[in-house]
């Protein structure tokens, strides 16, 4: 069966501070705010005005540091439905805090498919408050700005998971947001591998029905784990090395997840016996633990020997990925696979088309 591919550009609108109003600040309910926005961007002038937009109904609207594993895969399905009926166009409001995260999510979720979704938000509320007796645009919010050029990027329809923000736009898993509240909050790097690199130009009818087939025959799956999948990040410290080591035997009873160890420089780590018999015990447990650095910029290596030791007891090296990238990643993968093994051969296979070095003992 045939699926007309459709050209219009559907916009979901998730909440944050974009759609915030009033003294204090408050997101507006959808009801209100959603009529309001569809007036503005109907009456723009004729040189900016974006044709073939249409709504998504989302009834999940928060903060977005309120934001769970279920609520991701919340997004996912919204996408994968509108996909699954001929949608392939996507603009996606949400909240600063966690945008990069989300987008790292939906990047790894539709990796092989051909969809194009731009993630944007905004640091500043789109609506001027000091106007309280009409719904007016603020001039010195860079909220209406990102819209518009979300929405380019939508209709030129490039295939993937893209953010955008401050008029520039990067591959969502190579994204992190670097300032608290300044208007260029975010930025990434195009020289992006997997799963941007997965992404098809055209999609033959058939593929994207195969591909379809298989994301609805695990989404019940994918949903049931969402409930209790957790990810977990220790934070290394210039501590004695009994404060990491008693962080990781308190996981080592939970039930398998995924662990971001937050090494110095590039991914070292205090190094004990205790420690490295915790890692051998928490892998046997069926938790996979990668060391990312930091650092906002770099990534980790095994070139120092203060890092190198902990590979040895099957940590796995985060590489070029950012912290959200790596959250993603694992809970697409805690998600998405019932073993611990299939898990850590996916996550290796994923490392390699990056160009990431594992050491190999």
């Amino acid at each position: 069966m045939t699926t007309t591919i459709s050209n219009t550009i559907q916009l979901i609108y998730a909440g944050g501070t974009f759609g915030s109003y009033g003294r204090p600040l408050a997101p507006l309910a959808a009801d209100v705010f959603l009529p309001t926005l569809q007036t503005l961007i109907l009456n723009q002038d004729s040189a900016t005005k974006h044709p073939n937009i249409s709504w998504l109904d989302n009834a999940l609207i928060k903060d977005s540091s309120q934001l769970t594993p279920s609520d991701f895969v919340h997004f996912y399905q919204l996408l994968l439905t509108a996909y699954a009926q001929g949608d392939r166009r996507f603009v996606l409001i949400t909240g600063t805090d966690t945008l990069s995260y989300l987008g790292a999510f939906l990047a790894e979720a539709f990796s092989g498919s051909d969809i194009c979704v731009i993630v944007t938000g905004s640091m500043r509320p789109l609506l001027d408050s000091e106007v309280l007796q009409s719904y007016t645009i603020d001039t010195h919010s860079d909220a209406w700005d990102n819209l518009n050029h979300s929405l380019k990027l939508a209709a030129a329809g490039e295939s993937g998971v893209k953010i955008s923000f401050g008029g520039e736009s990067w591959p969502a898993q190579t994204v992190q947001k670097i300032h608290s509240h300044d208007l260029m909050a975010f930025t990434g790097h195009s020289r992006a591998a997997y799963p941007a690199n997965s992404y098809i130009k055209n999609l033959p009818d058939t593929r994207r029905q195969h591909w379809l087939d298989n994301q609805k025959s695990l989404l019940a799956s994918i949903q049931a784990r969402a409930e209790s999948s957790r990810i977990h990040a220790l934070y290394c410290l210039p501590n004695d090395t009994d404060v990491i080591n008693t962080q990781l035997q308190a996981l080592v009873s939970q039930p398998p997840s995924g662990i971001i160890l937050l090494g110095f420089g590039a991914g070292n780590v205090p190094y004990s016996a205790a420690l490295a018999e915790t890692l051998e015990l928490i892998h046997k447990k069926g938790h996979i633990v990668i060391c990312a650095s930091q650092c906002p910029f770099g990534g980790v290596s095994d070139s120092y020997a203060a890092g190198s030791w902990q590979y040895d007891h099957h940590v796995i090296a985060g590489g070029r990925l950012t912290i959200p990238a790596i959250y993603a990643r694992l809970l697409w993968l805690l998600l998405r696979y019932d073993t611990p093994a299939r898990r850590k051969q996916r996550w290796l296979n994923n490392v390699s088309q990056t160009g990431t070095s594992i050491k190999k003992r």
